[in-house]
């Protein structure tokens, strides 16, 4: 969801936000992190909105910086560059402040921080650790690695989502077109037929008279029923409900839980790459999972600052699997937990792509089974008191 924030930072004075939380709550925190006061917090409704929104392309700004400082320009003549040839005007307004607050002697993090609407803290910690290397172009990497991994498994999840929803939505306009317009024409041949119908039949050819009778009342009543569900699917309540009825689905919940320990040990085995203490870096992810992640999250940051190792931590709070609990483990004694923390995300990345595939293929023939006995079922007992009419005639 987004928030507009009023806040009164410190280097800026009174100003506007939108900012990307899971609640009211989170956006305070965001703010407060940053050394800023929250006047008020409103919510944005989106639900309904026809309104494009353009966002920063902050890979795009990443890839762009890399080049340049890989070239050799220093960071205040990398961001001239990308003010003079940036054609969008709110993000060239954007860049231009960036630059304005370098010229000001402050260091790039703490300019990041001044735009959180465009700088997730993610991006903003990973470049206050490349400050203390002075490799700024290896976090840049990092990043552009990480963001691009994510944005491919996002991706590759809803393309293979594609066909079965619009297969399912075609059946059911096809369904709703012969049950609304076809069948109705129907029961008005069939008003004079003095033979005995099939009772299926016969129930079909009553809700042709029925949407002939209340053709208007049924259209309001379709159109209540669209607007109740858009308005609901805009809720977080009604989100956050429908998830935990998922997670409750065993062979749906323990693989949504994979996915989110995939991003997970991906974003920590890139800050600690960065140099990022872990629990610091634990906090920072909390924000990336589902609201029932978190408490453990917080348990298992404070086991750890209590002498635990990480891989215990993890696995008593159930965040880890078998397979990921014995690569933490091998991480520990090498020395190298950022490089097989993302390890590990990637092996869950490749073992849901995996499950979604075969899910795919699974149900894309029920899919078609399912519809083609509807859609056929009622054309056959549309057309069955003619084949019976036909019979008496011979």
């Amino acid at each position: 969801m987004r928030y507009e924030v009023k806040a009164v930072m410190s280097d800026q004075g009174a100003v506007n936000l939108e900012l990307e939380a899971n609640s009211e709550e989170e956006a305070r925190r965001q703010v407060t992190e940053q050394g800023g006061m929250v006047l008020s917090v409103k919510r944005r409704f989106t639900g309904l909105s026809f309104k494009s929104r353009t966002r920063f392309p902050l890979v795009h700004f990443s890839q762009e910086l890399l080049s340049l400082i890989t070239a050799g320009l220093s960071l205040v003549e990398c961001l001239e560059t990308l003010v003079d040839k940036e054609q969008d005007a709110s993000n060239r307004k954007l860049i231009h402040g960036l630059l304005e607050r370098l010229y000001e002697g402050i260091t790039f993090s703490q300019a990041l921080e001044s735009y959180p609407q465009a700088f997730p803290m993610l991006y903003i910690a990973t470049v206050r650790a490349s400050e203390r290397t002075g490799d700024l172009a290896e976090a840049l990497t990092r990043f552009v690695t990480y963001q691009t991994q994510m944005d491919f498994v996002r991706k590759k999840l809803v393309g293979a989502s594609i066909y079965p929803v619009l297969l399912l939505v075609v059946g059911l306009l096809v369904s709703l077109f012969l049950l609304i317009f076809v069948v109705p024409k129907f029961s008005a041949i069939y008003d004079d037929m003095g033979s005995d119908l099939p009772w299926m039949s016969v129930l079909l050819i009553e809700w042709g008279h029925f949407v002939q009778e209340h053709g208007w009342e049924l259209a309001i009543f379709f159109l209540t029923l669209l607007a109740v569900i858009a308005y609901a699917v805009s809720r977080e309540t009604f989100r956050v409900y429908v998830l935990e009825l998922l997670w409750r689905i065993p062979a749906i919940g323990e693989h949504m839980r994979v996915y989110q320990l995939a991003r997970f040990y991906k974003t920590l085995g890139m800050l600690q790459r960065g140099g990022i203490p872990i629990t610091q870096a634990l906090q920072m992810v909390s924000g990336l999972l589902q609201s029932h992640f978190r408490p453990r999250i917080e348990a298992a940051a404070n086991r750890i600052r209590e002498g635990q190792t990480i891989s215990s931590a993890m696995e008593m709070e159930g965040l880890t699997t078998a397979v990921g609990n014995r690569m933490l483990r091998v991480g520990e004694r090498t020395g190298l937990m950022g490089d097989m923390m993302e390890r590990i995300g990637a092996f869950h990345d490749e073992e849901i792509a995996r499950w979604v595939e075969w899910t795919t293929k699974l149900i894309e023939p029920i899919l078609m089974a399912v519809i083609g006995v509807v859609i056929g079922g009622i054309i056959i007992l549309m057309y069955l008191p003619i084949f019976e009419l036909a019979g008496s005639i011979n």
